[in-house]
Parts: structure tokens; C-alpha cells; sequence
């Protein structure tokens, strides 16, 4: 049975809370999460339910099952594989696409997505450095660390980011830091916890203490 575009991004919200948290997530999780009220989120919750792709009893946690998590992650993979299309060939900015790959994300024709990871040239990451699921479903295992926990003397690249927003990105980009780069940490400010870094051998550059959380690295 086809389902919804809408039924699809609850599918997504909930893999996401579950990803986040390592269990069931609540009805006010989704609530929150799909900026939409309780009550129209437990009829969906029904509805997902009645055709096997979560998990749900009123006042108790909500999980996918395995046909859930396989329609989850399909939308997962079409979403950072459109995402990397408008970056890499339509030279749209990382701040740019989520919206558009909203859109995209919903395309029914498996042959075109393949088509278009061989194009791409089957890329694991997004933009964002987010990882790109295969065709079967299956993550990339190399595991990224958030800057914010790395110690002084730290040397690695940052490989993604874990706050979105067109805000955030466009200061990331304002400021010089970008997927790839190295990036040294050479102070941190034991008051409010901020950090003086350095982006390949540039003078040394301060970012607060929420930007450092949101900043993922690979060691070097």
C-alpha cells in the first residue's frame, strides 16, 4: 500500500527521535518534532499503526518496525542523495537545499534514485556530512566525534555538522568553516566554555561554545 507524504515524514521524524534517544519516543516528541498538535499526531499514529510500520499503544512509546524503518530510511537516502545532487552539479549552497530535498525526497521511481547515486558517483555523505544509507539500507560505519568534546592540541577535519539550519550555515561559511578542512584546537576558555581554533593555517579563529557542539570531526 502507496503511502502519504505525510505519513512518510512522521516514518522520518521518528527514526530521527529514535537515532537521538535509543528508545521509543513519546507522542509529545513527535508533537514537537512535527510542529503539528497532539491529537492529529495520535490519529496518525493509527493509521501507522493499522498498516504495520510502527509500533503504538496509547500512552506508551511509538517504534518502528522493520517495514517502518525500511520506509524511513528510503526516504533518508533520497533526501541526502538529492542533497548532494544540488550541491555537487546545481552549485546550490549547503544552506540551501534542505528545504528543496523536502520536496524531492518523495519521488516514488526506485530506478531514478538509482540512477542518480550512479551519477553522483554512489557518494557516502551528504553535504552536511551526513551519512548516505546504500541501497540496503546500511549506514557507513566511520564514526564521527563532536569538536566540542575534543581536548587541546586536537588536530582532525570537520566532517559534518549536526545543527542545519540556514543560519547556522551561512555564520559557518561567514567564518571559513567548511566540510573537509583541518581544523586545529588551540585554546579553550574554561569560563563559558568557548574555543579558539585554527582552520588549516589561518590565524586563529574564535567560536562559542555552541558552535564547537555542533561541529563533528574525524581524528586525524
Amino acid at each position: 500500500m502507496k503511502n502519504s507524504y505525510t505519513e512518510e515524514n512522521y516514518l522520518k521524524a521518528i527514526y530521527k527521535l529514535q537515532e537521538l534517544q535509543a528508545s521509543e519516543v513519546s507522542t509529545n516528541d513527535i508533537s514537537k518534532e512535527m510542529n503539528t498538535k497532539a491529537a492529529s499526531v495520535t490519529d496518525m499514529l493509527k493509521r501507522l499503526s493499522e498498516k504495520e510500520l510502527i509500533n503504538y499503544q496509547k500512552y506508551q512509546g511509538v517504534s518502528l518496525t522493520d517495514s517502518g524503518t525500511k520506509v524511513a530510511v528510503n526516504i533518508i537516502r533520497k533526501h541526502r542523495l538529492w542533497e548532494t545532487f544540488l550541491v555537487n552539479k546545481l552549485k546550490f549552497k549547503w544552506d540551501e537545499v534542505h528545504d528543496i530535498a523536502e520536496q524531492m525526497e518523495h519521488v516514488e521511481s526506485d530506478e531514478l534514485i538509482e540512477k542518480l547515486n550512479d551519477y553522483l558517483g554512489a557518494p557516502q555523505y551528504d553535504p552536511h556530512g551526513d551519512p548516505i544509507p546504500s541501497k540496503k539500507g546500511v549506514f557507513t560505519n566511520k564514526k564521527m566525534e563532536v569538536l566540542y568534546d575534543m581536548p587541546i592540541g586536537f588536530v582532525g577535519n570537520i566532517s559534518g555538522v549536526s545543527e542545519h539550519s540556514a543560519t547556522f550555515l551561512k555564520h559557518l561559511e561567514k567564518i571559513g568553516v567548511g566540510l573537509g578542512v583541518l581544523v586545529t584546537v588551540e585554546d579553550k576558555n574554561e569560563y563559558d566554555n568557548s574555543f579558539w581554533i585554527r582552520i588549516e593555517k589561518n590565524e586563529p579563529l574564535f567560536i562559542s561554545k555552541e558552535v564547537a557542539k555542533n561541529l563533528l570531526v574525524f581524528n586525524k
